[in-house]
């Protein structure tokens, strides 16, 4: 579990730099032998473009820094459960282990109606990725908490 901690403060540091550009506060790395492969944080809003989801962003440049497309013994680790449209991506690479900070209500691709990450109904994929939830559970809770307080405050 200290492992889990280290790297999410990781990601929560990333979140927190991505509330700074106006983002939603989601940081997202890709771990391969205990060594990050690929980092990402959302950047969709100052983008204006809504793929630029953390964990999406965390693929591409674990993509970018691995001699193949495998990430199959990879663990994906980020503030937020991941969106349907990245549990879907996720799923496509067959990352081994996901491991998440706080729930997504309605679109997350684990608690949602539906969960992606979970599915075995998709023979391509195989089987479902290790899932681990609620690692710092309270500062990624904090970190949405102070992104909706600075959305209220400003009217964003």
């Amino acid at each position: 579990m200290d492992n889990h901690n280290f790297f999410m403060e990781k990601c929560i540091a990333l979140g927190e730099k991505a509330m700074l550009n106006g983002n939603p506060p989601v940081g997202a790395i890709i771990v391969k032998d205990n060594k990050v492969l690929g980092i990402g944080m959302e950047a969709g809003k100052s983008s204006k473009d809504i793929t630029k989801h953390a964990e999406m962003e965390a693929i591409k440049n674990a993509l970018e820094n691995s001699l193949n497309n495998n990430l199959s013994d990879c663990t994906l680790y980020t503030t937020h459960e991941p969106c349907i449209m990245c549990s879907y991506v996720l799923r496509h690479y067959k990352v081994n282990t996901i491991i998440y900070g706080t729930e997504v209500p309605h679109i997350g691709g684990i608690t949602s109606h539906l969960p992606v990450l979970k599915t075995t109904e998709v023979p391509k994929w195989g089987n479902p990725p290790n899932i681990i939830q609620n690692v710092l559970k309270k500062e990624c809770d904090n970190l949405s908490i102070i992104y909706k307080k600075a959305l209220d405050k400003y009217e964003i």
